[in-house]
């Protein structure tokens, strides 16, 4: 409770969290370029700072939940790291590219400071009720220094270290790909179905079931066939991080790279704002099959 505490991006998930840690009795000065969200959080008890450097200048622990890999690395390189004393603990809740994680840790290591990702998931509502999955990496002292505060944020029997340095930030992608890659795969399912001739409703009764693959099929198909195809989602905008991490690497992961060139190449494909894709494409898929 001693440690200065400061939040860096207040939004959907940040400001959630932000808000628990205020609950739980932290002193919180926060930072978001959007007035209204700070002025928000003002009436919860929180202190404003005038920029992401000012508040970084005044806080022991500073904690980040920014909207996609780029704006962190932005934020950490104009003002986070300029900013940096020795001693200062960083906490990153977002998802950002693997090796800018470790690049970032890097720099933040050179003046005596410390980063531990902690990309999560459970989406705004497990952020307002403190139940997030939370996968951690970083420097054990580090980890051990974050878990107090991560516990607030998610389920404790959650809250995973998961190793070194960016491995936060794998797992998270292990997270996201179990999510889209299979929905991915189950959609080109009934896609094949229906450019094929075959009705999106025929699919349930002949190929669905109560468990493994012929409930999920049945869940996608009935989603088609009910008017709701555009809620099944796939998480495109996060597959260039995943597949930066595998080029540093040095392996392949060719499923991950069709869907991301796929999606990228298909018309009136736009991200929503939990960094997910709507696929507009059953709508060219559709018009298509009225063309048959």
């Amino acid at each position: 409770m001693s440690q200065r505490l400061g939040f860096v991006g207040i939004g959907a998930m940040g400001g959630p969290m932000a808000r628990n840690l205020l609950r739980a009795g932290h002193d919180l000065t926060v930072f978001d370029l959007d007035p209204d969200r700070i002025a928000s959080l003002k009436r919860n008890g929180a202190r404003a700072a005038a920029s992401a450097a000012d508040l970084c200048a005044s806080c022991d622990v500073v904690m980040t939940s920014l909207r996609s890999s780029q704006v962190f690395v932005e934020v950490a390189q104009e003002s986070l790291v300029p900013s940096t004393r020795s001693g200062q603990l960083f906490i990153d809740l977002g998802t950002v590219t693997p090796p800018e994680t470790r690049r970032i840790a890097g720099l933040l290591e050179a003046k005596g400071a410390g980063l531990v990702d902690a990309p999560v998931s459970g989406g705004p509502g497990g952020s307002e009720a403190g139940s997030l999955y939370i996968f951690v990496g970083g420097r054990e002292d580090d980890v051990a220094r974050a878990m107090p505060l991560l516990g607030i944020l998610g389920d404790p029997d959650r809250v995973t270290h998961c190793g070194p340095s960016g491995s936060g930030q794998v797992v998270k992608g292990v997270n996201q790909l179990a999510m889209g890659l299979p929905q991915a795969a189950f959609m080109e399912a009934v896609a094949f179905a229906v450019l094929s001739g075959v009705s999106a409703e025929v699919l349930p009764r002949a190929v669905g079931g109560e468990s493994g693959f012929r409930a999920e099929l049945q869940r996608v198909a009935e989603a088609v066939t009910q008017g709701r195809a555009d809620d099944l989602l796939v998480k495109y905008p996060e597959l260039d991080y995943f597949l930066a991490q595998a080029d540093a690497a040095g392996f392949e992961m060719p499923i991950t790279r069709a869907l991301r060139e796929f999606c990228r190449d298909a018309p009136d494909q736009m991200p929503d704002n939990m960094g997910r894709l709507r696929p507009s494409f059953w709508r060219e898929l559709e018009r298509r099959r009225e063309g048959l």
